[in-house]
């Protein structure tokens, strides 16, 4: 569900106003979000099969928990060249 007040933190966290990046139409390297579900995909669901709808739909919330309890592993997306216009 989303939480139309999140917005409003985030903007008050932040140290300067936030900046927009328009990327090309067809570019899912440069998009934080294609790098979460490439991890979930290849690297956690990929490597186990699935047996059934049920299955990768657990399995894709398991993938994405995992990520959750890793901050670590997210930061580190964004250290890759493709991504790291967005840290600069």
């Amino acid at each position: 569900m989303h939480n139309p007040h999140g917005h409003e933190r985030v903007r008050r966290s932040a140290k300067s106003r936030p900046k927009l990046f328009f990327l090309p139409g067809c570019s899912p390297e440069l998009n934080p979000g294609e790098w979460v579900w490439k991890n979930a995909r290849h690297d956690r669901i990929g490597k186990s099969g699935v047996t059934s709808r049920q299955d990768l739909k657990s399995k894709a919330a398991d993938a994405l928990r995992r990520l959750r309890k890793r901050p670590g592993l997210v930061r580190a997306f964004f250290a890759d060249p493709p991504l790291r216009y967005i840290a600069s």
